[in-house]
């Protein structure tokens, strides 16, 4: 059942809160026949020219500024990008902030947590093994826990991105969202309610959704890949899953080689730096896994920009 407070109403009031501390980030139109697919329309949010390179800012602002923080500060475990989100938010909100990260964290994402402020300490080798660090020292300092996916206020700040991407394109008629524990999806569903078609796209070594919606419930699914650090929890969070099972077409399964090619041609193209997790929606439609109508008109979330794989020392 979806929960009742996962409603419209709930996003727009959140999007007026934050909208001092985040970007209103672009949109881009593409013509398909630049990659191939003559007759379509491609359009890109460039959601990794947020705050912090992703979007996980808009959640994290979100949770700090809807509850009263305690002394201790807050507390997040994250495979890197929700950690940054959430240190940056501290410090623009003058709050203390411990972050737990994987060994699979990138080295990008480490320093600029690090550069924000916040206490780093790395938990395992999974997100799994970060949250489950994070979760004793709350209860251990009294610091409030900030999830990445599984919480109402991270999915209502989320949201706000299929707010946003309405106002600026409304005639969409599809929508490929990259998938780790889904508060994205979750949020950006919460939003459009089956008003478009939205697609779910995970990288084939971490198929958290996929496999919830064959079980019929969140279950561990495997957890690693080249996107391991922003789309590899072990499972899909419970609070987006009935709303992904009710307006979610589908989701597809992209392999890291189709993610390498997306990054690449995102930037060869386009001149975007993409992260692994933040190219998987678009590697959708370069490897076939999604195949756009003639004539359709294709949203393709970019959501994270947190790497150093381009080289500027050239």
């Amino acid at each position: 059942m979806i929960h009742p407070n996962l409603t419209r109403e709930r996003i727009t009031a959140v999007e007026r809160l934050i909208r001092p501390y985040i970007r209103r980030t672009p949109v881009i139109e593409v013509d398909g026949a630049d990659f191939g697919f003559a007759g379509v329309r491609f359009v890109l949010k460039v959601e990794s020219l947020q705050h912090t390179g992703s979007f996980k800012a808009r959640g994290a602002f979100t949770n700090l500024l809807t509850h009263e923080v305690p002394p201790a500060g807050v507390v997040a475990a994250s495979g890197g990008n929700h950690g940054v989100a959430v240190a940056f938010a501290a410090m623009r909100l003058g709050k203390p902030a411990t972050i737990f990260i994987p060994s699979v964290c990138s080295p990008a994402k480490m320093d600029r947590i690090r550069d924000y402020g916040a206490t780093l300490k790395i938990a395992g080798d999974r997100y799994a093994d970060a949250l489950a660090e994070s979760s004793e020292w709350a209860a251990r300092s009294g610091a409030m826990e900030v999830h990445a996916y599984d919480q109402l206020e991270t999915l209502f700040g989320q949201g706000t991105v299929g707010l946003e991407f309405e106002e600026q394109f409304p005639n969409l008629d599809s929508l490929l969202v990259a998938v780790g524990g889904g508060g994205l999806l979750g949020g950006i569903a919460a939003w459009y309610r089956g008003r478009i078609k939205l697609i779910g796209v995970e990288p084939e070594a971490a198929p958290t959704l996929a496999s919830a919606l064959r079980a019929g419930h969140p279950v561990d699914a495997d957890a690693g890949g080249i996107a391991a650090d922003s789309l590899a929890p072990r499972r899909v969070g419970e609070l987006m899953f009935p709303v992904a099972q009710a307006f979610v077409d589908r989701v597809l399964l992209v392999p890291d080689d189709a993610i390498r090619k997306a990054q690449q041609t995102l930037w060869d193209a386009l001149r975007i730096a993409a992260e692994p997790g933040g190219a998987a929606a678009f590697a959708a439609v370069l490897s076939a896994a999604y195949q756009p109508a003639a004539g359709e008109r294709v949203g393709v979330l970019v959501c994270g920009g947190n790497t150093t794989a381009v080289d500027f020392t050239r």
